[in-house]
C-alpha cells in the first residue's frame, strides 16, 4: 500500500507545525488532517505537485510503500525502494554536532567564497 510519508521531509526541513504549514501551502484542513495521519486513500496528482513544490521535494521522497501480505511481491519490484526508512537527522541537529572548524568550511562552501 503507498502511503504519504512526510515526516522525514518535514523533519529535514525543520517544519515543526506541519498541519499549519500544509494549510498555508493551499491544502484544505480535513485533507491536511487525513494526510498527516495516514488517512488518505486517494492520492491526487494535484496534491502531490503542491506538496513537492512547497517542500522542494519529489514524489519519492514523500511516500512510502508497505508491502501487503496478500499481495507479496518479488524483492526486486521498483516498488520496494519506497519502503519506509529510518528519518535523517534534521540539518539543524546535524549542524550542531559537528566541529566548528567544519561548520566554517561547509558555510564557506555554500556561500562559494572557498
Amino acid at each position: 500500500m503507498l502511503s504519504f510519508n512526510l515526516a522525514p521531509v518535514f523533519k529535514a526541513r525543520s517544519i515543526s507545525n506541519p498541519y499549519t504549514f500544509l494549510v498555508k501551502a493551499g491544502i484544505a484542513r480535513h485533507t491536511a488532517h487525513r494526510i498527516l495521519s495516514n488517512q488518505v486513500r486517494v492520492l491526487r496528482l494535484d496534491h502531490i505537485e503542491l506538496i513537492c513544490r512547497v517542500l522542494v521535494c519529489e514524489p519519492n521522497d514523500i511516500l512510502a510503500y508497505t508491502p501487503s501480505a496478500s499481495h507479496p511481491l518479488p524483492e526486486d519490484h521498483p516498488l520496494h525502494s519506497l519502503r519506509h526508512t529510518t528519518p535523517a537527522p534534521s540539518v539543524k541537529e546535524t549542524l550542531s554536532t559537528i566541529p566548528f572548524k567544519q561548520l566554517q568550511q561547509l558555510a564557506s562552501q555554500i556561500s562559494g567564497s572557498v
